[in-house]
């Protein structure tokens, strides 16, 4: 029997697997308490810094949602660097689903995650929400938004 996985590329997987079932206090447990969250296609000055602001902004898009599934795709690790090709499928309240291929890049130190950038396409998501959906965005609770730009 092999031995189980350790390392950057067992964090990550880790990290995924638990906010594939949207247990917030395990994907907070992943990250480092300056560990930097940034979706791309929104930029740097609007990152979240810390377990508990990375999960307020992962929530905002993800908790509203019917139904949220992770599918595995290629993991690759260079040292404390981790990259991970996937999908995710988004079913809102309403019964839109889209698909939306990722590449998330990942900077693990000591266990925990310190950098997770999110590379994704933000119009694929807007063209198949439900009406109303970037409003409800706009109304969220922004007190996790951290300008990250210089750090990255």
């Amino acid at each position: 029997m092999p031995a189980p996985e350790t390392g950057p590329a067992a964090v990550v997987r880790s990290l995924w697997a638990a906010l594939a079932r949207r247990e917030w206090d395990a994907v907070a447990d992943h990250i480092a308490d300056d560990g930097l969250y940034i979706d791309v296609p929104v930029g740097p000055t609007a990152a979240a810094r810390g377990p508990v602001d990375v999960v307020k902004r992962l929530r905002i898009g993800l908790e509203p949602l019917a139904d949220y599934r992770n599918h595995e795709g290629l993991l690759v690790a260079d040292g404390e660097v981790v990259m991970y090709e996937h999908a995710e499928t988004w079913t809102f309240a309403t019964g839109e689903v889209v698909e939306l291929p990722f590449v998330s890049v990942h900077r693990v130190r000591e266990g925990r995650i310190t950098l997770w950038k999110d590379y994704w396409d933000f119009g694929t998501v807007v063209n198949a929400a439900p009406p109303g959906w970037l409003e409800g965005l706009a109304a969220a609770d922004m007190s996790w938004m951290f300008d990250a730009t210089g750090l990255v």
